[in-house]
């Protein structure tokens, strides 16, 4: 008689967390890849590279059987559903996968890879987690001057006003959409769900703060508010070789004054406090009139950028360096006008998410260091709608926005890592929630 044996099933296996990391750069290197100028990373709103983002992700969320669409706005989404016979609610992951011109590889994309390998991880714990992610085709604002288009559709913000905006083409942003194979007229369709419970973007910090605290990861506790605008300075154009110094009505020493004292201010004691909050002032752009090495200059139009995660802070700041630019161009006998470009508030991460996420970060050995950020991020829209949480991944030498931007792959690792417990405390606390309303 033979002896019948049972043979066990072989249980899922899963490559360890830094052949993930590993498979995860080389994924954003391959994006990199699909770009519009050959040898420099460029990939703007709904053009033809985004198609072939889009057919990349495409597979990867089909081969994990998440229900793939790409919305009215253009942002490709996945939506991973463990149990899709009844409604319930979810997490959003995403970021966006748009860039600015010569590039680096990891912006915005390597959030998206890493939604990816999460909905991976959370089929392999079988998490009880319904998880959606969304690539947004815009973040960057670099084809129609305007950022975060994505976002803004989803969390509803979208101003249909915005699509009579014209790229440097002609193409309007409406007809950009209807090139896409879309309706611009049904962009509200874009709005997310209202069984979305959450939002979590992964994202470099582009910045040198990490690096310099020798730092894998960080809790973005706040989305830093914008003050954006134009001080004209307008003297008196004339010749550099006739007129007396004490004669010169010079519109680019004004400025350069100015310039000093916006550096003096920001740095200032005063301003300490605000300071440690990310309090940062730049002028990073000047334009001279005539422009000319033998003409004193008689107009220059300066840039002011002030950024806080503190709006009272903020504010403050923006109303010490116009009223300093005024003093000066007074001093010299010249006129002063602003002109307002942006006034953005701060926008806080939710406090209860990043106290679960920096949670998760300690949890997972690392230290759970809490910072605002400087730069926006699609975090900052889809707070407006959901709650909302952010974690940063370091970014060696502070490099972004340039060819040279890189990540670690230990640090991919720590994100994997820090992320995977974040969804299990999620989805524990989601269930919480369902049972409660039960």
């Amino acid at each position: 008689m033979t002896e019948l044996t049972t043979v066990p099933k072989p249980t899922p296996t899963f490559p360890p967390v830094q052949t993930r990391a590993a498979a995860t750069i080389a994924e954003c290197r391959l994006l990199a890849t699909m770009t519009e100028e050959p040898g420099r990373i460029t990939r703007r709103y709904l053009t033809p590279p985004i198609a072939e983002v889009h057919k990349h992700l495409r597979t990867r969320m089909e081969s994990l059987g998440m229900t793939v669409t790409v919305d009215v706005a253009g942002n490709l989404r996945g939506l991973w559903q463990p149990h899709p016979e009844r409604l319930e609610k979810h997490l959003v992951i995403g970021s966006h996968i748009d860039t600015v011109p010569d590039a680096g590889a990891f912006d915005g994309v390597l959030g998206v890879v890493l939604a990816l390998e999460l909905v991976a991880d959370a089929q392999v714990r079988t998490l009880p987690l319904a998880i959606e992610v969304i690539a947004f085709s815009e973040e960057e604002g670099v084809r129609f001057g305007v950022p975060f288009l994505g976002s803004r559709a989803v969390a509803g913000r979208f101003d249909h006003s915005l699509l009579e905006l014209r790229d440097t083409d002609g193409v309007s942003l409406a007809q950009s959409i209807r090139d896409f194979g879309l309706n611009p007229g049904a962009i509200h369709e874009a709005q997310i769900s209202e069984d979305a419970a959450t939002f979590l973007e992964i994202h470099i910090e582009q910045g040198p703060v990490l690096d310099s605290e020798r730092l894998p990861l960080a809790v973005v506790t706040a989305v830093a508010g914008q003050t954006r605008c134009e001080v004209t300075f307008t003297g008196q154009a004339n010749h550099a070789g006739t007129t007396p110094m004490h004669l010169r009505r010079d519109a680019l020493v004004a400025a350069a004054e100015w310039v000093v004292a916006v550096e003096k201010i920001a740095t200032s004691p005063s301003q300490a406090s605000a300071s440690d909050q990310g309090l940062v002032a730049t002028v990073g752009k000047l334009i001279i009139e005539p422009n000319a090495g033998n003409v004193v200059a008689g107009l220059v139009r300066a840039t002011l950028d002030v950024r806080s995660a503190h709006d009272s802070a903020r504010l403050e700041a923006v109303e010490q360096l116009l009223e300093r630019a005024h003093i000066i161009a007074t001093k010299r006998g010249l006129a002063c006008e602003v002109r307002y470009k942006m006034d953005q508030p701060a926008v806080s991460m939710d406090e209860e998410l990043t106290a679960l996420l920096a949670d998760s970060v300690e949890a997972a050995g690392f230290t759970a260091r809490r910072m605002p950020s400087g730069a926006g991020h699609d975090a900052m829209v889809m707070a407006t709608r959901v709650p909302t949480a952010m974690l940063f991944l370091r970014s060696p030498g502070g490099i972004s926005h340039h060819p040279d931007e890189a990540v670690i792959e230990d640090d991919v690792a720590a994100a994997l890592k820090a992320a995977g417990l974040f969804l299990q405390r999620m989805a524990a606390k989601l269930a919480i929630q369902s049972q409660s309303h039960q």
